[in-house]
């Protein structure tokens, strides 16, 4: 569910960026995120059991708190970064640097939850980070690095979504 939401508020700030205020396709990205988020709230719902039973275990505990550190780490390096760049003058990497930092934070969390699908989705978000800067006309200011993460995280949810219960 965190990534439908993520997903849906990169894409809004690539919207934004890229086309200015625009109602229709603000409203086609609630829309479709209210709807995943609906469906991966009622597939959890229905495993629930299978969730608080497993919610006990030294495992998964022991991830939750590797998702903790991850977290706090990513949020801190988000900071740093963010002010490192705009002292630096050069706030237009702020963005791409926030997309990298997002995708290696995939990595740890692959591992602590055993979710492979996190590796891929960890080297998309990568990629593009680096790569869109050199590539899209509008450089590290291109609304493709937003809107390319938005889409990188509902794909990812999409696929989470498709998989049967286990």
């Amino acid at each position: 569910m965190f990534l439908i939401v993520n997903g849906g508020a990169w894409l809004v700030v690539g919207v934004l960026k890229g086309y200015g205020f625009s109602p229709v396709a603000l409203l086609a990205i609630v829309a479709v995120t209210s709807l995943l988020f609906v469906g991966a709230l009622r597939k959890f719902r229905a495993n629930r059991a299978a969730h608080a039973a497993e919610a006990t275990l030294p495992a998964t505990k022991r991830a939750e708190g590797i998702f903790n550190v991850v977290n706090a780490i990513q949020w801190s390096l988000v900071f740093v970064v963010s002010v490192a760049l705009i002292l630096l003058r050069h706030p237009e990497w702020i963005i791409p640097a926030i997309i990298l930092i997002v995708g290696i934070h995939f990595f740890p969390l692959a591992v602590a939850f055993k979710v492979p699908r996190h590796y891929v989705t960890g080297a998309a978000m990568a990629f593009l980070a680096i790569s869109y800067p050199f590539f899209s006309s509008g450089g590290p200011n291109s609304p493709v690095g937003c809107l390319g993460a938005g889409i990188i995280l509902w794909t990812s949810s999409v696929v989470a979504l498709a998989r049967p219960a286990s």
